[in-house]
């Protein structure tokens, strides 16, 4: 019942913005403009007089996103546990070559809580590479990161020369100097081809790797970083090595 009611509600509301469209489009601005307020006038009794309908179906838009956060979060763990390589890609890894746990880590080279994370990965990664293997997702937050993306196309660079683990310390542990000078001298500092380093960076091939991370992390319903996947286990923030032991103890 009070679906009907919104969708009558919301085509009436669209009726009166084409009316006005189509108005303005024909009338002097002074006569456009009066029409205007009196379209928003109108507008806002109807969302005055039926304030629980616009309530209900913002509800109903947050539980059908919801509904589809949980579809997408399910086929992605599921892909984990049968299918880890589809999950994986040409992403790049490191610890156990047939692991048990897949770990898989979306960050963004200069959000502040994904540095203090690296720190705590490179402990749990240290202690238990025998039996874990950690996949990075690049996942920059360009609204609030200018030089995410930029850092991220630079450690897929590095990842095409086999040097994305020391690049992406490098990037981590100097986030304060994020920029073009500092992106080539960490490529010169590992003795990467510069040349072939400043190509990868800015080829169409880096773009694409790093939009299919960011979709799978959408599907993910990922919104901040860093955010991971152990096997079934899903969290996120900079947590604690005793945290990141006990869903390890969880999942074996």
């Amino acid at each position: 019942m009070i679906l009907a009611i919104c969708k009558k509600l919301f085509a009436q509301i669209a009726l009166l913005l084409l009316c006005i469209t189509l108005l303005s489009w024909s009338l002097p601005a002074q006569a456009a403009n009066k029409i205007d307020s009196e379209l928003e006038s109108q507008v806002l009794q109807i969302i005055r007089q039926h304030p629980e309908v616009l309530i209900e179906s913002v509800q109903a838009y947050q539980e059908q996103q919801q509904q589809k956060i949980e579809q997408g979060r399910k086929l992605v763990l599921d892909a984990v546990k049968t299918h880890p390589q589809a999950v994986i890609g040409d992403s790049p890894t490191i610890g156990a070559e047939q692991a048990k746990i897949l770990l898989v880590e979306f960050s963004d080279f200069q959000c502040p809580y994904c540095a203090e994370a690296h720190k705590t990965l490179k402990q749990f990664m240290a202690k238990h590479q025998d039996e874990v293997k950690l996949v990075y997702k690049h996942f920059p937050l360009t609204d609030i990161h200018p030089e995410a993306v930029v850092a991220a196309k630079a450690a897929w660079a590095a990842f095409e020369q086999g040097k994305f683990w020391p690049y992406q310390d490098a990037l981590f542990s100097n986030q304060q100097k994020l920029g073009e000078e500092f992106y080539v001298a960490t490529a010169q500092g590992l003795n990467l081809n510069v040349e072939q380093f400043n190509r990868d960076r800015n080829s169409p091939a880096a773009n694409v790797a790093i939009q299919q991370d960011m979709a799978l992390g959408a599907s993910l319903g990922i919104y901040g970083t860093p955010f991971f996947v152990m096997n079934d286990e899903l969290f996120t923030g900079a947590v604690k090595l005793s945290d990141m032991e006990a869903i390890l103890a969880k999942v074996r």
